[in-house]
């Protein structure tokens, strides 16, 4: 049967946080208020975030606080993906050095581990996440452990973070410095690598997810490589002409301004005269250009323009000159 609305195909919404639920301290307008609309059609809700420096449980407060009520239950970290990952390749009991936060510790003790933060204490692997309150002395003894054979697990590897004030350096970022250091690269339990789905379809039993992001790197590469659909909103990081531009594996099978397409009809993109059309705009590859006619929604506009440049670009990605111009009409 045919879904009246989009979030009526899916059972859970996997839901990023960073630029999709909130920036920083504040809530993306409108985001409580889709989610709680979702969550009255009997939608399950599952907050799945890469940053690992905070708890379930403080992440679950932030969400009540700003107008999605949360538990602990509804939350799932690259903390807790991580911590599931050591456990199952260590001894149990083993050290882990944590180079991150509190989230990373809790995560750890929960599956019977010992944190710690020092290679004096031999640790079996070193875990790292983002903190705001990361040292050096922290990170050299990471890269200590590192040398000597500990494994080295990343929480995520993105390379920034949206906040209130812009970008910020990622934990992607601040991993390279002990794999620089030491010539280590990490293991990544976070989006877009699967430990983090699997931690996700362990915890919400989901038949039917729709994972739902901000990033095409992380929760829509996350949704490819699961074999799952992907909705990808435009509150966060990712731009118009990324969404152009993306390859095959970071293109999303929906597009949305932000969470409140959850609860529009889910837009019909359609072969019309050579081209495709959404809403009332109808895009076409004429010679090397994408061009755009019609008007209505922009974002209909860019779900034409998105179907017509990928096809366009088959297993490559499209040429950013010659898609630049299709923007510019739809004023994106």
């Amino acid at each position: 049967m045919t879904a009246q609305t989009l979030v009526d195909g899916y059972d859970t919404l996997l839901l990023d946080l960073d630029g999709v639920v909130y920036l920083g301290r504040r809530a993306v307008p409108g985001a409580p208020e889709a989610l709680e609309q979702a969550r009255a059609k009997g939608a399950r809700l599952a907050f799945v975030t890469n940053n690992a420096s905070r708890t379930p449980g403080a992440i679950a407060q932030h969400l009540t606080d700003l107008g999605v009520p949360a538990g602990p239950e509804d939350v799932v970290t690259s903390a807790q993906a991580a911590a599931r990952l050591i456990a199952e390749h260590v001894p149990a009991g083993s050290a882990v050095l944590v180079v991150g936060g509190m989230g990373l510790r809790t995560a750890l003790r929960a599956h019977g581990l010992r944190p710690v933060t020092t290679a004096l204490d031999e640790p079996a692997a070193v875990v790292q996440g983002i903190s705001d309150t990361l040292s050096y002395g922290l990170i050299a003894e990471g890269a200590l452990a590192v040398r000597r054979g500990a494994w080295f697990v990343a929480a995520n590897g993105d390379a920034t973070m949206p906040t209130g004030r812009g970008e910020l350096p990622g934990n992607g970022s601040m991993s390279r410095v002990i794999a620089t250091a030491t010539g280590v690269e990490p293991v990544v339990a976070g989006k877009p690598e699967p430990p983090l789905h699997r931690e996700s379809m362990i915890r919400t039993h989901a038949r039917r997810p729709l994972i739902v992001g901000d990033r095409l790197d992380t929760d829509i590469e996350a949704a490819t490589r699961a074999g799952v659909d992907g909705l990808l909103v435009l509150t966060g990081v990712t731009t118009p002409l990324d969404l152009l531009t993306a390859a095959p594996h970071h293109r999303p099978t929906h597009i949305a301004a932000d969470l409140g397409g959850l609860h529009a009809a889910p837009a019909e993109v359609r072969r019309e005269g050579g081209g495709w059309s959404c809403g009332g705009w109808t895009a076409r590859w004429e010679g090397r250009q994408l061009t755009l006619d019609g008007g209505g929604d922009p974002v209909d506009g860019l779900r034409a323009a998105c179907a017509t440049a990928w096809e366009a670009a088959g297993d490559g990605r499209a040429d950013e000159d010659a898609v630049k111009p299709a923007l510019t009409v739809i004023g994106l």
